[in-house]
């Protein structure tokens, strides 16, 4: 049986997590495997941590509707980011299923709203060797 390809809202913090481009960009590139990844900007070397040229109310009702038209939202955890918190919140709310992603090289500790609800696959990962994996679990179980 063949599945339809997924439409993928990808999330990574962006105005505190321009560190994490070049994974943000391996990310995506495997996550075009499953399907189409709606928001490809997030790993655009000319992105700043400053974000876009649009308003914030922009980014916000733009953001949201792609959210509101995925299939499913994977989310880049390891750098916190109240914006990912919240569209994160939304996707629970809204039922999306959702796949959050944290490097245990890190050092830090991913935060209790999110390890802890329901509505959040948490996996944690060493580096992008391990995403074909993870992926291939929540894409294709």
């Amino acid at each position: 049986m063949t599945r339809e390809p997924a439409v993928i809202y990808f999330a990574g913090s962006i105005r505190g997590g321009r560190g994490d481009r070049a994974l943000y960009t391996e990310i995506i590139r495997a996550l075009k495997k499953y399907g189409r990844v709606l928001t490809e900007h997030i790993a655009d070397e000319a992105l700043t941590d400053s974000g876009e040229c649009l308003s914030d109310a922009d980014i916000h009702d733009r953001d949201l509707d792609w959210l509101r038209s995925a299939t499913c939202m994977v989310a880049e955890v390891t750098t916190p980011s109240l914006g990912v918190g919240y569209e994160i919140g939304r996707a629970v709310e809204w039922g999306i299923p959702i796949l959050c992603l944290f490097r245990t090289v890190s050092g830090r500790r991913v935060s209790a709203m999110i390890a802890g609800s329901k509505g959040v696959r948490m996996e944690e990962y060493g580096d992008a060797a391990d995403l074909p994996r993870i992926f291939d679990t929540f894409f294709l179980a």
